[in-house]
């Protein structure tokens, strides 16, 4: 008995040994694929105003973003998660109701049905919410030789590093090295995942003129639309950082209150 304990044994630990011999082999292509010339590069810190524990957001830029994203990525991409009137809300652009209603009017939106069981088309209102340029997800994929275009209200969080992700991927397009071979109908972009990108380059210098009279550089424009897609996925973020300093101060009084009664509590206990 011993002994066939001792067979069963011995071939359960070299079956054990056979799959993680087995696992460690196939899964040395897949990381010498992320180390080859496909893997994304990491994207480097950006200056952002908006970050650390004070940081706010600039209503200039948050504004001027709001032009890049209806005046360009509209085109592909919709918001869902945000609806026009959040637009005028604290913490956000901050565009008046007025302006609100003509910036919503500005799109088209399918309702219904109405008496007749139709569906019809209006002019938006600040209750709507940002609509997708698509009509699902076929029509999307189609319309962009087989790629999805995402939705941008979480865009920034659903990527790692998101903020800065996104600011090297519109700033990160150029020409492909001389050994690098394109997919059809993909451009290079080498903080991309395998460096191919099925999205054109869709900024570029002095592509609109911003009401502002800022420079409408590469770089501006996409600090600006960055800055726009950082707010739409957390449009709370001034909110939140605003409590910060009364709450650590509040824990700071709580904990000297605290031990002034620990001390009076405990004063006439003797210590051994």
């Amino acid at each position: 008995m011993e002994n066939k304990i001792s067979n069963i044994t011995r071939r359960f630990n070299s079956c054990l040994a056979a799959i993680v011999l087995l696992g460690t082999a196939s899964a040395l292509p897949a990381h010498a694929a992320g180390d080859s010339a496909t893997a994304a590069l990491p994207p480097e810190p950006q200056a952002w105003g908006f970050a650390g524990p004070l940081g706010t957001f600039d209503r200039a830029a948050l504004q001027r973003g709001y032009q890049i994203y209806r005046e360009i990525c509209s085109a592909c991409h919709g918001m869902k998660y945000v609806a026009f009137r959040n637009l005028s809300q604290p913490g956000g652009p901050e565009f008046t109701e007025d302006e609100v209603k003509a910036l919503a009017a500005e799109f088209i939106i399918e309702d219904g049905p109405d008496e007749f069981g139709d569906m019809f088309e209006r002019p938006g209102r600040p209750s709507d919410y940002f609509p997708s340029p698509y009509r699902n997800d076929n029509e999307a994929r189609a319309s962009n030789g087989g790629a999805y275009p995402p939705d941008l209200s979480l865009i920034t969080k659903a990527r790692a590093n998101g903020r800065n992700y996104l600011y090297k991927i519109l700033t990160g397009y150029t020409d492909p090295p001389a050994d690098f071979k394109l997919s059809p109908g993909t451009e290079y972009n080498p903080y991309f995942e395998g460096r191919q990108i099925a999205m054109s380059q869709p900024l570029f210098d002095e592509m609109v003129e911003y009401a502002d009279g800022t420079p409408a550089t590469l770089d501006q424009m996409s600090r600006d639309v960055v800055e726009f897609l950082t707010w739409a996925a957390e449009p709370e973020l001034e909110a939140r950082k605003a409590m910060a300093i009364p709450s650590l101060l509040y824990l700071a009084l709580l904990t000297v209150l605290l031990y002034l009664s620990y001390k009076k509590i405990w004063r006439d206990v003797p210590k051994d």
